[in-house]
């Protein structure tokens, strides 16, 4: 070190105050911040300052060149640091070569960084030219607007549905439209569609930027994304493709930036608002003014502007809603954005818009009434019409808008005799004067196919709900073939006994269960529990299996998801505490018809452009394999015990006339709120559900006793006999008998019978031999309750029969579902039996 760094050293040691060498050499060497005034000088002094210190010490360490010169300075350096600092002890430890940052005190992320910016930066650099470049050579090569001409059949996109036969069913969007010109649409109109679709029209060009990124992150909730000029472009004119490719919407962007620049916003608006659907077959905006109000749109209003504005979102759902519903709430409140889009358009810009005081003196406006074309004069082509939208939105993506106007020809499974012999059903079946209230479902399904081949919509299609595809009702006991298919998973068989007795109560219900009419049965097996549809038995198994694995069975066989959120999981959803459709219904028994396969529910079987070119649906893939739900042999055993139910069981009204084999399953709700038949053949599946609109009892003229096996099960008689007409009458297959006779009722008492009257264990079947009917155990007649003791020919008054009815036509307390679906032994006289009081009126009301 030379002579004038060493003075400076030297001044610095004695400025701090230490006491230079003498002090230091007294101060005691113990290392650490326990040394004394070391550690509090070590902690007052910056620790950036000391790890720059090391890092300079461990550079020159690291310098093998500088040899003696470099170990004296390092020493003269290092002696005045501590005498600086007041460090007791031998000074800092040198740093150690190999630790983690290589000896430069950085992290691995940060040295990655050090190194990788200006790759990351060039590479960015790089794209962001080719991208710049690539957007250049799109915009030159695409046409403009003069160059791009409008699309073929601009004036006649109607969509055409039908038939499973391919004659027509019913159109879809309009045929023509009627153009006016720019100074035709006031800015009444004007402003209640920016208000409602792009607030900033004015502003911005032909994409926002700001609009496309709100759609990226909330993955289309908070709007689609597209400007006026693109849903203007794609609607309009030709080149752009109806698909959902990055492509097409690369393509989209840059032809709206560029018709943008091309047209004035009054064009653009013109073209737009004389293209767009806005509902009731309105094609453009002097076809919606006349639809919606019967005026011209000169004539229109600020609050009608705003009404036309809301419903471009959802022209299908808003052109027909009824005073009071949820559509009602969600088009008013669309209604209400359009108004405050108005008001934030004043604020910016007093040219456009309107004044917060004028804006709230308007009222919701009354439409006309909504009077369907000739088309639907035939009660179910309305709800054709409805259902097919829906499905194209679901399984398509489609857009209403692409609905209405793309022209394409959609095929459908439905078959035009069955949609009429599915209303036709309930007038032979049920009596006149039904309430106006009652729902009436029906629905049928192919098994091999997931095909729907029929369905009754109901009386208004114009309303909001559809009785057969989107009405829920409590399902009764025609939920237990889930059970019973869950519990021959688990290998639990069909000579399993469970205790049938009345009541009951079980761990995870509130309540004693019930068996209709509180009818105790004794021990009985799962076939006879299937064909009187005993709850205690039902409620016992779906313990033993698990409610949460029966829910699983019965979504895998076609139940949607969202169903199951109508009533809480325990082990009574037995009893049919679930509200399902009837297509959910047809649906899930479909999967039993067809051998355990469960084909994903659909009507419309194909959708073809105008160039004849097929579209392909979002379920292509589950349409083509299905899915098994459970084994051939599950459903074989399941199918056994529910032809029991048609064969003399609680739904032998639903038995075909011509003997065909038929499988089913009853189900009445608590309180008789709702009454069912399912049921099928090896070719159909058809479910029958009556309910109530507004929740309350059924009410049938002249029936009492209202239970899904004597009203439902007529009504599927009748479809059933017009639908298998001409069927070849084919064969369930025989039951398989998985799993093994369990004993899960109660530990029987001894009874002093003789071994001669127990039953011959050497007729069970074994392994290698598939056992027939006959091989079936014998069915135990329970012991009678004081109250059973009463025979039909005593005390049959009028009084007597009614007593037996029961009001809660099923579960009893805790139940909320099925009994035993038709009136009990007790209150059913047999064949012949005469009622000395009654006389002859009551006697032919239990004939």
């Amino acid at each position: 070190m030379s002579t004038e760094r060493r003075r400076s050293s030297g001044g610095r040691r004695r400025a701090s105050g230490s006491g230079g060498a003498e002090r230091e050499s007294a101060r005691p060497r113990t290392p650490g911040p326990a040394a004394g005034d070391g550690g509090f000088w070590e902690d007052e002094r910056p620790s950036r300052r000391r790890s720059e210190g090391a890092r300079s010490e461990g550079g020159r360490r690291s310098s093998g060149d500088e040899g003696e010169r470099r170990s004296t300075e390092h020493g003269a350096r290092s002696g005045g640091r501590r005498a600086a600092g007041g460090s007791g002890g031998g000074g800092r430890r040198p740093p150690q070569r190999g630790r983690s940052g290589g000896g430069d005190g950085r992290g691995p992320v940060r040295r990655f960084l050090s190194r990788a910016w200006k790759p990351a930066l060039i590479v960015c650099g790089v794209g962001f030219v080719l991208s710049v470049a690539g957007f250049g050579v799109a915009y030159a090569m695409l046409p403009g607007a003069n160059e791009m001409g409008a699309k073929e059949g601009v004036d006649d996109f109607a969509t055409t549905v039908e038939f499973e036969n391919g004659d027509e069913a019913v159109t879809l969007g309009a045929t023509k439209r009627t153009e006016v010109d720019s100074d035709q649409i006031p800015p009444e109109v004007i402003n209640g569609v920016l208000g409602s679709e792009q607030q900033r029209f004015y502003e911005e060009a032909g994409v926002s930027v700001s609009g496309t990124m709100r759609a990226l992150l909330s993955g289309g909730e908070k709007g689609g994304g597209s400007t006026i000029t693109q849903q203007m472009a794609r609607n309009y004119y030709s080149g752009l493709s109806k698909d959902r490719s990055v492509t097409r919407k690369a393509k989209e962007i840059v032809i709206a930036l560029k018709l943008g620049n091309q047209l004035s916003k009054e064009q653009i608006l013109e073209q737009y608002l004389n293209t767009i659907y806005f509902g009731r077959g309105a094609y453009g905006i002097q076809a919606a003014s006349q639809a919606y109000f019967e005026k011209d749109v000169e004539d229109i209003t600020a609050a009608e502007g705003a009404f036309l504005g809301a419903i471009i979102q959802q022209p299908g759902n808003f052109e027909h809603v009824e005073e009071g519903s949820d559509m009602e709430k969600v088009l008013r409140d669309r209604w209400e954005y359009a108004v405050n889009g108005m008001i934030e358009m004043y604020n910016e810009n007093p040219e456009h818009g309107m004044r917060e005081e004028e804006a709230e003196k308007l009222e919701f406006p009354e439409r006309a009434e909504y009077n369907p074309d000739e088309q639907f004069d035939k009660e179910y082509t309305g709800f054709i019409k409805k259902a097919v939208e829906q499905e194209l939105k679901d399984r398509y993506d489609f857009t209403a808008q692409e609905i209405a106007t793309g022209g394409y020809t959609v095929q459908t499974s439905l078959d035009e005799d069955l949609m009429q012999a599915a209303g036709e059903a309930f007038d032979k079946a049920l009596p006149e004067g039904m309430p106006e209230e009652t729902k009436e479902g029906l629905a049928s399904v192919d098994p091999a196919t997931g095909e729907v081949r029929a369905f009754h919509g109901g009386g208004d299609w114009t309303a909001d709900n559809n009785d057969s595809l989107t009405h829920r009702t409590q399902a009764g006991s025609a939920f237990k073939p889930y059970v019973l298919a869950t519990g021959l998973k688990q290998d639990i068989g069909l000579r399993s006994q469970f205790d049938g007795d009345s009541p009951q109560d079980f761990p995870g219900v509130g309540e004693p269960i019930q068996n209709d009419s509180d009818r105790s049965y004794g021990p009985v097996n799962l076939i006879e529990s299937t064909e009187k549809s005993i709850n205690t038995a039902y409620v016992q198994l779906a313990i033993e299996t698990g409610p949460e694995k029966v829910n699983r069975t019965a979504g895998d066989a076609g139940i949607p998801e969202e169903q199951f959120e109508t009533a809480q999981l325990g082990p009574n959803i037995a009893l049919g505490t679930y509200q399902l459709t009837a297509l959910d219904q047809a649906s899930g028994f479909s999967t039993f018809a067809n051998e355990g396969v469960h084909m994903p529910r659909h009507m419309v079987t194909s959708v073809k452009q105008g160039d004849g070119q097929e579209m392909e649906p979002n379920d292509a893939d589950r349409l083509e394999t299905g899915k098994r739900a459970f084994s051939a042999d599950v459903a074989a055993d399941a199918t056994h015990a529910m032809s029991k139910v048609v064969d003399g069981g609680g739904g032998e009204e639903a038995a075909l006339p011509d003997g065909r084999p038929a499988a089913g399953k009853t189900g009445t709700s608590n309180s008789a709120k709702s009454a069912w038949f399912v049921g099928y053949t090896p070719q159909l599946s058809t479910a029958v559900g009556l309910s109530r609109g507004d929740g309350k009892k059924l009410e049938i003229p002249g029936v009492r006793n209202i239970y899904g096996g004597t009203t439902s099960a007529k009504v599927w008689r009748e479809f059933m006999t017009i639908a298998m007409e001409g069927e070849p009458q084919k064969q369930f297959p025989e039951p398989a008998w998985v799993g093994e006779e369990q004993n899960f009722g109660p530990t029987p008492e001894p009874s002093g019978e003789s071994p001669t009257d127990q039953p011959d264990e050497t007729q069970e079947p074994d392994e290698t031999q598939e056992p027939d009917e006959t091989q079936e155990p014998t069915q135990t007649t329970p012991p009678q309750s004081p109250t059973d003791t009463t025979s039909p020919g005593d005390e049959c008054t009028p009084d007597f029969w009614n007593d037996c009815e029961d009001d809660g036509n099923g579960g009893g307390p805790g139940g909320g579902g099925g009994g035993d679906e038709s009136p009990s032994d007790e209150c059913r006289p047999e064949e012949g039996d005469v009622c000395p009081q009654g006389g002859e009126e009551n006697n032919a009301f239990f004939h």
